[in-house]
């Protein structure tokens, strides 16, 4: 929330001018009469009406993300409007031909957001192609490429809280935009004077349900490794979409694979853009798949699949004795480059500079390339050109990156659980490859210290902190290395050995991210490594936490 006192009356007449001109010049009467209402409470409601204009959305990691609300800082149909105009000004200016390929999940106001950009991609005299209901981002993404299109648009908020949603673009190679192109839409974006001067066009045409199927045939021709659906079958599968719109996907995507009937969460199989279940809608946050966990126990599942809300992201449970334990993605993302591997997939292996490094040395170990990225997937994509296999800690993965440039909670599903049915008919669990992994490569293991903040400068602020005075030591460990990306990135990594830690704020949320990284050797058995990780990295937090100045 922007801080308003000691504002002169000069400063909040301004605001209110700015006010009253968005609010004439919005297009939907609904957040007309919010805005005006907030403007009514002032100076009560000055602290929301600042905030409203502290700025407008720009695209970060995975494009614009915000509340839905009305005003520029917020995601409504003004936003979207001048968005796509924007959007459909560089598609011109750039020469690029082709329709627009639009998607969108079940979040508040997607569905509205969708239909507005159509009517402004058709204005402008180019074909808009809607996906004909909700579905997950990765349809969307194949889409893009499978209709020769000039760009694709996915409404999403992703795994943001139920407050939120966002717009994400791609460009015709079906990867989401870099720079130059995401300032340089920006720009067009801002030059939007009028949004009632935007022309308006007809309805999108709908895109024909043979996409969709292809999309599911091409991503089970890819991931599924062999003609063993006996194998498959016999594997028992937990799963849930947490209220998102994955499950009918990912249904039919095991089912054509050979898998059994998937065993789903019911109080969380049907979108509700309220997710009424877990307090964030985020596989990866406290408690969010007890339910699924829960489930997985009572049918004796092998393994426990949550995607998240618009199923870009997979998360994998495991039974650990009389528990399940949710499995990092950095785990998961060894596990299924390790099985790509030794299936001889040939290529480049990427992951992101906050992911773990064992990529590094697993992929040279079984003859491929491992490379590292910026975070993001739009980075990850673009990592090589003969791109094998991609993955993010944060439960991204692109298994099939010929299929989907972009993470793929589907496929991700589809390979790990094809993974784990291989090593139940060989009388193995995916926790037992892990520990074959550590056994040959070394025990790695992350974690991380995440700091959720309620104004975006306490960001600034705790990064300038650790920039002016880095530890010199981790965990009683000289730190032999403290690198600083500025100006290219706002990220700082700090090296000793064993040990490292990356400090950047998020791309997604108003959080700082430490992601914390120990490598311990396993002479005495993986179990006391583990033991011995787990407190380096508890340890490591609180190091961490203190040199930010902040709570564990």
């Amino acid at each position: 929330m922007t801080e308003t006192s000691g504002w002169t009356g000069p400063e909040v007449a301004a605001l209110r001018h700015r006010t009253e001109a968005w609010i004439a010049d919005d297009p939907d009467p609904v957040t007309r009469a919010e805005l005006q209402a907030v403007l009514a409470g002032v100076p009560g409601s000055l602290d929301d009406l600042a905030d409203r204009f502290a700025g407008p959305l720009t695209f970060g990691t995975a494009g614009l993300r915000g509340p839905v609300r009305a005003g520029p800082n917020g995601m409504n149909r003004a936003v979207v409007r001048a968005a796509a105009a924007g959007l459909c000004a560089y598609l011109d200016d750039n020469g690029a031909s082709g329709p627009v390929v639009i998607g969108y999940d079940a979040r508040r106001g997607s569905a509205d957001f969708a239909a507005e950009t159509a009517a402004v991609v058709t204005g402008a005299g180019r074909a808009a192609l809607l996906l004909p209901r909700p579905l997950p981002t990765p349809v969307l993404a194949y889409a893009v490429r499978r209709l020769d299109a000039a760009a694709g648009v996915m409404v999403t908020a992703s795994h943001n809280p139920p407050a939120d949603n966002g717009y994400k673009v791609y460009l015709a190679d079906g990867a989401q935009i870099v720079p130059p192109a995401d300032r340089e839409i920006e720009e067009r974006i801002r030059a939007v004077e009028q949004l009632a001067a935007v022309p308006l066009g007809t309805a999108a045409q709908s895109v024909d349900e043979h996409v969709i199927d292809e999309y599911l045939a091409t991503t089970v021709r890819a991931v599924v490794r062999s003609d063993d659906d006996a194998r498959r079958a016999a594997l028992r599968v937990a799963y849930t979409p947490l209220h998102g719109v994955g499950r009918e996907i990912v249904e039919q995507a095991f089912a054509r694979a050979g898998f059994a009937p998937l065993h789903v969460v019911a109080s969380q199989a049907d979108p509700d853009p309220a997710f009424p279940t877990v307090a964030f809608p985020n596989p990866e946050e406290p408690g969010a798949v007890d339910e699924l966990v829960a489930l997985a126990s009572s049918v004796g599942a092998d393994i426990a699949i949550a995607n998240d809300p618009d199923a870009d992201r997979c998360a994998v449970a495991v039974p650990q004795g009389s528990g399940w334990r949710l499995l990092h993605g950095d785990e998961v993302g060894a596990l299924l480059a390790d099985a790509l591997l030794r299936h001889g997939v040939k290529g480049t292996y990427a992951t992101t500079i906050v992911s773990s490094s064992l990529l590094s040395t697993l992929a040279p170990a079984r003859g491929a390339r491992a490379a590292e990225t910026l975070t993001g997937f739009k980075w990850i994509v673009r990592a090589a050109d003969d791109l094998a296999f991609g993955y993010e800690e944060a439960l991204g993965y692109a298994v099939a990156p010929g299929v989907v440039r972009d993470k793929d909670g589907v496929g991700a599903a589809l390979a790990v659980a094809d993974l784990a049915a291989e090593l139940k008919a060989d009388g193995k669990t995916l926790t037992d490859r892990l520990d074959e992994l550590a056994v040959e490569f070394g025990l790695h293991a992350t974690s991380q210290l995440s700091v959720r903040v309620s104004d975006l400068s306490e960001i600034g602020s705790l990064l300038a902190r650790i920039r002016s005075a880095p530890p010199s030591s981790l965990l009683g460990r000289a730190v032999s290395e403290v690198h600083d990306r500025l100006p290219d990135a706002d990220v700082l990594t700090l090296r000793a050995p064993g040990v490292r830690v990356v400090v950047r704020p998020s791309g997604t949320e108003p959080k700082l991210k430490a992601y914390l990284e120990v490598v311990v050797p396993v002479p005495a058995g993986v179990s006391a490594a583990r033991e011995s990780a787990s407190e380096q990295l508890r340890a490591l937090r609180a190091e961490v936490a203190v040199a930010l100045g902040v709570d564990q």
